[in-house]
Formats: structure tokens, sequence, C-alpha cells
């Protein structure tokens, strides 16, 4: 029996479509090493913390997926199997079924609380302060640059807008943020202006940073090597240029960075002194505002018990 064009013509495109699909799946597939598609192509991670991190990740993707290939093979079943056989054909037609409505109504909820849960947990565990710090940073975003208190060495660090020329040497001019590798370090996390978001991609973790608030994270970094740092929160015109650098290093190299910095006269505690808000005629100095601020970000933004 001869098939009408008409009909074939309709089997053509989504035949095709399917076809251009698989061979891009197949194609980003291959794509990156076997260690990058194993961490779902997440940056591989130089802390503590980023086990936890990959786990979820990777436990999220293989969900999604599970649940794309099930919707894929649902929907070529229903095109083949009630697919119109016949041109004058009219398939039946039905207004609702109670089952299916209750199993997509109720699947989703479950897995979203699944979701949430998890995520909650995770966060919780990434935004820990219990444990001890061994060392404690407090890092200021200002537009469009970074200050870097190092709080338990009574040093300082200060860094200016970088200037990407698109040559080399740009990452010398960065302000750089020391770490000692294998130490607990808590980031006490303030802003001189606007809403910034301190975000070492390699952290697999970031924070924002919030005017008139303190926020905090710990980390462990595991892996001695130079990392690159950005904020994470659009804080306007030249937000894509407040860059900085982080350099993880043994104690012994560590402690010649505080040295070093001590040497240059770096010493004592840049304070709020600096804040736009201070910089403006007629707003009253933040140590009459608040006498004892300063006293209380050296404790690292921790009240006394």
């Amino acid at each position: 029996m001869h098939r009408h064009p008409e009909h074939t013509r309709r089997w053509k495109r989504p035949a095709v479509l399917a076809g251009m699909a698989t061979l891009g799946a197949t194609a980003l597939s291959g794509c990156g090493t076997a260690d990058e598609f194993k961490r779902a192509y997440l940056p591989e991670s130089v802390t503590e913390n980023g086990d936890g991190i990959h786990t979820f990740w990777v436990g999220m993707w293989i969900a999604g997926m599970a649940i794309a290939v099930l919707v894929w093979a649902l929907t070529a079943w229903c095109i083949v199997m009630y697919r119109r056989r016949h041109e004058d054909e009219v398939p039946k037609q039905v207004r609702y079924n109670v089952p299916i409505e209750i199993l997509y109504t109720v699947v989703p909820i479950v897995m979203v609380a699944g979701l949430f849960v998890q995520n909650v947990k995770l966060e919780n565990d990434l935004l820990n302060i219990d444990e001890e710090p061994q060392n404690t940073v407090n890092v200021v975003g200002k537009q469009w640059s970074w200050d870097f208190n190092y709080l338990d060495d009574n040093v300082y660090e200060t860094g200016q807008q970088a200037v990407l020329t698109g040559k080399d040497g740009v990452a010398e001019s960065l302000p750089t943020l020391y770490l000692p590798v294998n130490e607990r370090t808590e980031f006490v996390l303030t802003t001189r202006d606007v809403i910034h978001s301190f975000w070492v991609p390699q952290f697999l973790q970031k924070l924002d940073m919030i005017p008139g608030r303190v926020n905090r994270f710990q980390v462990v970094p595991t892996e001695e090597g130079t990392y690159q740092g950005k904020c994470a929160e659009l804080c306007g015109a030249y937000h894509a240029e407040m860059l900085f650098q982080v350099k993880v290093v043994s104690r012994e190299e560590y402690d010649k960075q505080m040295q070093a910095l001590e040497d240059e006269g770096q010493t004592g505690f840049l304070n709020e002194q600096y804040d736009r808000k201070e910089l403006i005629n007629g707003e009253p100095a933040v140590e009459d505002r608040d006498p004892g601020h300063n006293d209380w970000m050296l404790q690292g933004g921790k009240d006394e018990n």
C-alpha cells in the first residue's frame, strides 16, 4: 500500500530533530577528561568541604537525568502508541485522569521536599563555625577591590581595582590572600559600601557580604597553589574587575608573608574609617556610632561569652 506523502513528511522532521539531539548529546559527552566527567564538570575542589558539595552536585545530575530519561521514554511511548493511524481518525477525547493527576502532583512535591532537605543539611554543614579556627581573616569587599585583615597576626593587605589590559602581568597587581595549607581558617565577611560576594571557584563555596551584617564561614585548604577569586554579586560598573588571588602555602611561607606585611608597616586593622559612609561630610564617625566596633571586629566579629 502506497504511503501518503504528507504522512511521510510528518514523521521526517521529528526523526531529524531526534537524530540531531542524539548526536549533540554524544558530542557533549565526549568533551573534557574522564575526571571532569566524573565530577559532572564541577571545578576540582581544594578544601575539605568539597566532598560533600561534589556528592550533592553529582547526585542532583543523576536524579535529573533519570527523570529526563523517564519523561522522554513516556513521551516516545505516547507518540507511538497513540499516534493517528488514519487521516479521518479522531483520537478519543479524555478530560482528566485522576490517578495520573495525583501522580504528577505528589511525585514532584516529594522530589522537591527531598532536594530541600538535602540542600539545608549541606548548607548547615558548610556554614558550621562551631570548631575553633586556627586563623581568622576579615575579608572586606569594596568597589571594586578587596582588603584582608589578618586578625591573628595584626597585619593587613589592601587592594586596588584590577586593570584588565589583556596582557600578561595583571595577576601580579591583584590583592592576594594567603592561607596556610591544612589549617582551618575562618573568613569574617564585611563590606565597605554595597553588597558583594566572596567567591573562590575551587573552594566550591561563596557567601554574600551585606552592609551592616557580618557573615562568616570556615575552610580547610588541602592543596597548595594559587587560585583565582572574584566578586559573585553584581556590584556596579566595574564588577568584572573586582578580582583577587588566593595563595595556599605552607605554614613557613605563610609566616614569612605575615612578617613581610609587618616589615612594610601594614600593621593594625583597616577599620571602617575607609568605608564610603565615613567619607561623606556630616556623617558621624564609626567610633561615635559604636565605640566598641573595632575591638569587636578584632575578636573576629564575635561577642564575648
